[in-house]
C-alpha cells in the first residue's frame, strides 16, 4: 500500500517531468544503441510485403488489450463506470506505468482516476487491489507453464547465463509468495490489509493524513468484502478479461516479429511471456532501458537476419509504448483540467 502516500488529491503529483524525460531518453538511446550494432546496410531489401501487414494486426492487437482491461475495470466497479470512464483510466494508469519507476506504478493515478469518475476512494483502492490480485493469479498460473515448457523449449535464453537462471528463478518465487499474501489479504481476510494501512500512515511522516485514510480503509475493506462475498461467477470472468488483457500483451511481440521474417511460434510466445514477467522487476521509469534489452535478449536470437533485431525492438516499442504514453498523455491531461475546474468553480 506504498502508492497511497502519494499525494493523490493532486493529479500532477503523480506524474514527474523528470521521470517521463529520462525514460523516453532510455528508451530512444538503448534502440539506437540496438539499431547501430545489428543494423547491416542492405537489410530492409529483405522486408516481405506479404508480411508487413502483421504490424496492422499488431496495433489492433495493442488496442484489443486497452479494451480488455477498460472492460475489467467496469466489470470491477459493477458498471457504475461507463466504457468512456473505464477507457480513460486505464489510459491513465497506462501513461503513468511508462514513466514512473516500478516501485511506484500507475496504481495511484488509477486511484484517482476512478475517484474523479465518482467511485469512493476506498472502492478505487479496493478494485485496484483486486485488479492486481487477477494478475497476480495469472502469474501464478503462467509459471507452471514456464517451467513446463521448459522440458521442451529454451524459454529461457542460455545467452543470460547462470546469473539469469537464479535471477528467473528467484522472480517466480516472488511472485508466487506475494500473489499468496494477496490472495490472503483481499479474499481471505480483508482486515488485515486495513490494518497494514493504518499502520503505515501511523508513521510521522504520514500521520497527518491519518484521519482521511482511516476512514478510507474502512471503505476499502467494506468493498473488499463484498468483492470476496462475490461468486465464482464473478471471480472467473474478471480473471478471464484479465487474461485476455495479458495475452494480447504476450503476443504483441511475437506479431512484430513474424511481421518482419519467419520465426519459431511456439518459442517465440513463450519468451515473450518469460520476458514479461521480467519485465515486471526492471526498476527504471516505465522500464525503458531494461525492456528493450530484455526484448533483444529473448527475442532477438529467434530473429534469422540480425539486422532486423533494432527495426523489431523500435518497431514493438513504437506500438506497446510510445502510442500509450501519447494517448495516455491525453487521459491524464483530461483528469488535471477536471481538477482545474474544479479550483474555479470553488473560488
Amino acid at each position: 500500500m506504498s502508492s497511497e502516500s502519494v499525494n493523490i488529491s493532486q493529479p500532477q503529483s503523480l506524474i514527474s517531468r523528470k521521470y517521463l524525460i529520462i525514460s523516453i531518453l532510455l528508451s530512444l538511446a538503448t534502440m539506437a544503441g540496438v539499431i547501430y550494432w545489428t543494423y547491416t546496410p542492405g537489410v530492409l531489401e529483405f522486408l516481405s510485403k506479404s508480411r508487413l501487414p502483421g504490424l496492422i494486426i499488431a496495433l489492433v492487437v495493442s488496442l484489443l488489450r486497452v479494451w480488455f482491461s477498460a472492460a475489467k475495470i467496469r466489470f470491477l466497479s459493477e458498471k457504475k463506470l461507463d466504457w468512456y470512464a473505464s477507457v480513460r483510466v486505464v489510459l491513465a494508469w497506462d501513461f503513468t506505468s511508462a514513466v514512473t519507476p516500478s516501485t511506484i506504478g500507475g496504481a495511484p493515478m488509477a486511484t484517482y482516476a476512478m475517484t474523479k469518475e465518482g467511485l469512493k476512494l476506498g472502492d478505487s483502492g479496493a478494485i485496484i487491489l483486486y485488479g492486481v490480485l487477477l494478475d497476480q493469479i495469472w502469474f501464478a498460473l503462467a509459471i507452471p507453464i514456464l517451467l513446463v515448457s521448459g522440458i521442451f523449449y529454451e524459454v529461457v535464453p542460455p545467452e543470460i547465463g547462470l546469473v539469469g537462471d537464479v535471477s528467473m528463478g528467484l522472480l517466480y518465487v516472488g511472485l508466487l509468495s506475494y500473489a499468496g499474501l494477496l490472495a490472503y489479504g483481499v479474499l481471505v481476510n480483508p482486515t488485515a490489509i486495513k490494518r497494514v494501512v493504518k499502520f503505515v500512515f501511523k508513521l510521522p511522516v504520514l500521520r497527518r493524513m491519518g484521519d482521511k485514510v482511516e476512514e478510507e480503509a474502512e471503505n476499502l475493506e467494506e468493498y473488499a468484502q463484498q468483492l470476496g462475498q462475490k461468486p465464482l461467477s464473478f471471480l472467473l470472468k474478471a480473471f478471464f478479461l484479465s487474461t485476455m488483457s495479458w495475452l494480447a500483451r504476450i503476443a504483441l511481440p511475437t506479431i512484430v516479429v513474424l511481421s518482419l521474417l519467419p520465426a519459431p511460434e511456439v518459442l517465440s510466445v513463450l519468451r515473450s511471456l518469460a520476458m514479461n514477467l521480467a519485465f515486471l522487476v526492471v526498476p527504471t521509469p516505465g522500464g525503458s532501458g531494461g525492456v528493450e534489452g530484455l526484448f533483444v535478449l529473448f527475442q532477438g536470437p529467434l530473429i534469422s537476419r540480425e539486422g532486423f533485431i533494432g527495426l523489431a525492438v523500435f518497431l514493438w516499442r513504437i506500438i506497446s509504448y510510445y502510442i500509450s504514453i501519447g494517448l495516455g498523455m491525453m487521459a491524464t491531461t483530461w483528469y488535471v483540467n477536471q481538477k482545474v475546474v474544479e479550483i474555479k468553480a470553488q473560488d
